[in-house]
């Protein structure tokens, strides 16, 4: 292990997590499966852990695009009424 990197302890769930915290969380379970530092086992629930991390990001992503959207929308609509 090395120094000053956190010991993975409880995992929060995604949905808890903010996108910036859940990219970390993915990142790191890349780096120790490709480490080699976690068992099959592990590396399957790791695995699993990593999909919910990515439906997180995505889910995330898609409301701030809708969001980008709808103000671009919404500025588009006050401009042409002027």
């Amino acid at each position: 292990m090395e120094a000053g990197k956190p010991v993975a302890g409880p995992a929060q769930p995604a949905q808890d997590l903010s996108f910036e915290q859940a990219l970390e969380n993915l990142e790191s379970i890349i780096e120790r499966i490709e480490q080699g530092e976690v068992g099959l086992e592990q590396s399957l629930a790791e695995y699993e852990r990593g999909v919910d991390l990515i439906k997180r990001c995505r889910a995330i992503l898609e409301r701030a695009e809708q969001k980008v959207e709808d103000l671009t929308g919404k500025m588009m609509g006050d401009s042409a009424s002027n």
